[in-house]
């Protein structure tokens, strides 16, 4: 595979921009059919925005955070479920970059120029808790390991080249290993069933006994020793996708009240653009798509400040930023959404049309991990001064 290689953060944006628009052509069918995007997925490849936070000095255009977050919110204004797909993807090569020894990153940074995909093998289902990680390491003579376990809600996974597994070692140590989409023992199940984000293939990864080599894992429960911006960037890009979802769906939705829409009989218009009513609504609808914005430029603003000074008290100020994003993100991806329908009319809920994709994208998206409590996180920190934990959810 061959990629191009972007060079700056302009050309990242434009890029970004261009497949957004091509994208947003055909996701109402691609989830309506299920039809999963491995044609679009090999566009962004292609383009070289997969690489864009490979640092300089491996030949990458180590673009700062808002441009990376920009990106997600374009991608999440076209099709939520395609936005989604290279979250992780970011997030692992933020793994590499902080805890790869220059080996690694030599090798695994010239794959990403490549074109190369990372998934993601993260999640498991019937455990005590998200971080209740059962999938193990197990040492072997050689050095070597061998992995075994089962994840679920492995976005990227299926279209992956390389995934990156989320396991425990034998000192019970937090570890990633990063694994070829078709090693030995890997099984990549498309089982994904949710009501929303339909083509993301978010399914079953099976690890039997799979061999990995020792300079494929990662220590990743050292990144929580020390300031980090590991789930401040991750979340951002979340936040950044149901930005996008809000602000695709009300622009649908002035869309098809410009041109669909009929007037309320006692309105005294002749257009529902004119009617006054929907105007106040829209008029409230866009204030909180303006403040999700507002909210992911500044947090994205703390994060790039934060990694040119990284203490306790940088890295806090930026989670707590991105935690503000993420709440005001979800709360108008899953509002303006629903409105949608409210201000379109009864026609707008036609299955034919589809326009549902975009509540059943919000709400399935901000289920990732809940608002109530980076609202808790917020509070103490504004009353009590209390940094948030590190846990790479924040």
């Amino acid at each position: 595979m061959t990629a191009h290689v972007i060079a700056d953060d302009a050309e990242a944006l434009a890029v970004a921009a261009a497949l957004a628009e091509d994208f947003r052509a055909g996701a109402a069918e691609r989830d309506a059919e299920r039809r999963l995007p491995r044609a679009e997925l090999d566009r962004l490849s292609a383009s070289g925005l997969l690489a864009v936070t490979v640092p300089a000095e491996h030949g990458g255009a180590d673009i700062r955070a808002q441009t990376l977050a920009e990106i997600f919110r374009l991608l999440g204004s076209a099709d939520g479920s395609l936005a989604q797909i290279p979250q992780s993807h970011f997030a692992y090569v933020n793994v590499i970059r902080r805890q790869g020894t220059e080996r690694q990153r030599k090798f695994f940074f010239a794959e990403l120029l490549a074109g190369r995909r990372f998934g993601n093998a993260q999640s498991e289902a019937g455990t005590r808790h998200v971080q209740d990680i059962r999938t193990r390491l197990e040492p072997q003579p050689d050095g070597s390991y061998l992995l075994t376990g089962v994840k679920h809600y492995s976005t990227g996974a299926l279209f992956a080249d390389w995934i990156p597994v989320l396991a425990r070692a034998e000192d019970d140590n937090l570890h990633v290993a990063y694994v070829p989409r078709d090693a030995p023992g890997v099984t990549v199940v498309d089982d994904w069933d949710g009501m929303g984000q339909r083509t993301t293939a978010g399914g079953t990864v099976r690890l039997d006994a799979v061999p990995v080599p020792a300079d494929r894992v990662l220590p990743h429960h050292l990144t929580f020793q020390g300031p980090q911006l590991h789930g401040a960037v991750a979340q951002l890009l979340h936040a950044a996708i149901d930005t996008g979802i809000a602000q695709g769906a009300l622009a649908e939705a002035a869309a098809f009240v410009r041109t669909k829409s009929r007037p309320w009989f006692e309105s005294g218009v002749d257009t529902a653009a004119e009617d006054p009513l929907l105007i106040q609504r829209f008029g409230e609808l866009a204030l909180q798509v303006r403040a999700a914005q507002a909210l992911l430029r500044e947090a994205a603003r703390t994060v790039d400040a934060a990694h040119a000074g990284l203490t306790d008290d940088s890295a806090a100020e930026a989670s707590i930023a991105v935690a503000a994003a993420k709440v005001r993100a979800a709360q108008a991806a899953v509002e303006v959404a629903s409105a949608l329908f409210e201000v379109s009319g009864t026609r707008s809920a036609l299955n034919s049309l589809n326009l549902h994709r975009h509540w059943r994208d919000a709400r399935t998206h901000t289920l990732h991990d809940p608002t109530r409590w980076k609202i808790q996180h917020i509070g103490r920190y504004t009353l009590n001064g209390t940094r948030p934990p590190r846990h790479g959810l924040l």
